[in-house]
């Protein structure tokens, strides 16, 4: 007995020991988070550095000190997870990003983002997948088979858009700001689509019948992830509608936006969906609808949360990445063969700078081939920094790789090891120097004259959204409604469909918008009477 209780004793020590471990452990996290902070405000104005490079430096000297402390056993405060940053730190990040859009610049401009981020992922994957397979059959770095090349192409073929929004001016430069954001989202989508759908399928006895069941299954977890966000924005929106949560309490309804917004992301993940594409068009829906149902207070609340969720995010896991990067346990396994290791990364950097090209310059040809307007077509040195700044690799390629090749969180083999390895090299150097050379390069390519560049000031209106700086965020909240940016007429024959698809497409849109979405699910012009609230004193706002 004495024995079992002594037993007993020497576990709760042992936990209550782990428990005191991870609470320093996260002490020291939240005070680099705000150190990030604090340094990246400082900056702010620098013309090289911006944050998401300062938590990856901040991280990487962390990882330093931390590993001679440890006596080279460890790096890092945290165990990396895939499933910490697809389920807690993304979906912050990816509704942010369709809750802010733009919607005007974005859907403009619809066509080329689609090619770019869907096609071109396409691409880029299959260049890179089929480079990888030349090379690294050469090279002695382990078995590999079709799968993981594959999966190596889905990898490598996801960009970083976080840090390049963080450099470009949605004011200086809207339609490459347009382009870069939306295609950074719908290529993150399209490869984590691909992925899954490269891990669900036996591809070592690839046929026709394989692959057509592969294509279908993609094209399926595509469309069905975009139509469950945009379902469950609609719900959202009709339930804040209907019941008036307002009137009782503005905390319920702030509560049930961003409860709904996560819920979107976790039913597409119960369903084996693509919860980014699901988000994403999530946040777009409630934008256009739910958030011109709740109160004024609401309306800032909101903002404010969502901008402020998806800023930490990111911040975290830049500053995780440059703490792993220096993980002792996956370089041990490369640290008698180097040069294979310098090879491996130098080679797949080589491949994605070519996959890249390879989609960005025919695809812009054809997307100018079908735009009358001079001023909407992208010029070569537009394309060029479209190029560059889609080279920058970040957390989602760190995600899929792990998700890969470890098994929780553990390498064990030298072939998968390699590939981590070659991964972390390849996000810190494409995120540092690519990152700290784009805005000096759209200095140079685009320079912007002084008095055209409009003031970045923090507006006291509290029915805008651009109370604070936020990607692609116009003068309001703008609806799908200011899309032409004038009043389109009605197309009088086929060919005026064929010219100017866009504006025409739109036209019906917002006859079906006005005529039986809006006063079903509400929205800007349909804000309904909160006894009480700021709208209900000033009814003129609701169709501001």
């Amino acid at each position: 007995m004495e024995a079992y209780m002594s037993s007993i004793g020497s576990k709760l020590q042992m936990l209550t020991t782990s428990d005191h471990a991870s609470v320093v452990s996260m002490n020291l996290f939240v005070a680099l988070l705000c150190a990030c902070i604090v340094i990246g405000h400082l900056l702010e104005e620098s013309r090289w550095m911006n944050e998401s490079i300062i938590a990856l430096i901040i991280g990487l000297c962390t990882g330093v000190v931390i590993l001679l402390i440890s006596g080279g056993r460890s790096s890092h405060l945290l165990v990396f997870s895939e499933d910490l940053f697809f389920i807690y730190l993304l979906p912050p990040i990816i509704f942010n990003a369709g809750f802010q859009v733009k919607k005007k610049q974005f859907f403009r401009n619809f066509m080329t983002i689609m090619l770019f981020g869907a096609v071109g992922t396409l691409i880029s994957c299959s260049i890179i997948s089929l480079g990888a397979m030349q090379f690294f059959k050469k090279m002695d770095i382990g078995p590999l088979d079709i799968g993981d090349y594959l999966a190596i192409g889905a990898i490598f073929a996801a960009t970083d858009s976080v840090c390049t929004l963080q450099i470009l001016n949605q004011d200086e430069t809207p339609l490459l700001y347009s382009l870069v954001f939306g295609e950074g989202v719908v290529n993150d989508a399209t490869s984590v689509v691909l992925f899954n759908a490269i891990q669900n399928f036996d591809l070592t006895n690839i046929n026709a019948t394989i692959a057509w069941d592969f294509f279908r299954n993609f094209i399926y977890l595509f469309v069905a992830s975009t139509l469950l966000g945009v379902l469950t924005g609609l719900i959202s929106a009709y339930i804040i509608r209907k019941l008036y949560f307002g009137r009782h309490s503005t905390d319920r309804e702030v509560a049930l936006m961003m409860l709904m917004a996560y819920l979107s992301y976790m039913l597409a993940e119960l369903f084996y969906l693509s919860g980014i594409l699901t988000v994403f068009f999530c946040g777009i829906v409630m934008s256009h609808y739910t958030w011109h149902n709740v109160t004024e207070s609401s309306r800032v609340t909101t903002k404010h949360a969502f901008a402020t969720l998806s800023f930490v995010a990111e911040t975290f896991i830049f500053l995780y990445v440059g703490m792993d990067a220096l993980d002792i346990e996956k370089w041990r396994f490369v640290s008698d063969s180097p040069g294979t290791s310098v090879a491996v990364s130098s080679i797949l950097l080589g491949l994605v700078m070519v996959g890249r090209a390879a989609f960005v310059f025919p695809l812009s040809f054809l997307s100018n081939l079908a735009k009358k307007s001079p001023n909407e077509k992208i010029s070569f040195k537009q394309q060029f920094i479209i190029w560059w700044a889609g080279l920058m690799r970040g957390a989602v390629s760190m995600a899929l790789a792990y998700n890969r090749f470890t098994s929780a969180g553990h390498t064990h083999l030298r072939a998968n090891a390699i590939m981590i390895t070659s991964t972390i090299t390849i996000v810190l150097f494409s995120t540092v120097l690519f990152g700290l050379m784009t805005k000096p390069l759209i200095k140079i390519l685009l320079p912007h004259p002084k008095h055209q560049s409009r003031s970045m000031t923090i507006s006291s209106d509290p029915t805008t959204p651009k109370s604070f700086t936020v990607p692609l965020l116009g003068e309001a909240q703008d609806s799908l409604d200011d899309l032409g940016g004038q009043d389109i007429g009605r197309p009088s024959s086929i060919r005026a469909l064929l010219t100017t698809p866009t504006h025409t497409v739109h036209r019906y849109w917002r006859k079906f918008d006005n005529a039986f979405m809006r006063p079903l699910f509400g929205g800007r012009g349909f804000v309904p009477f909160v006894p009480g609230s700021p709208t209900e004193r000033n009814p003129q706002n609701q169709w501001q």
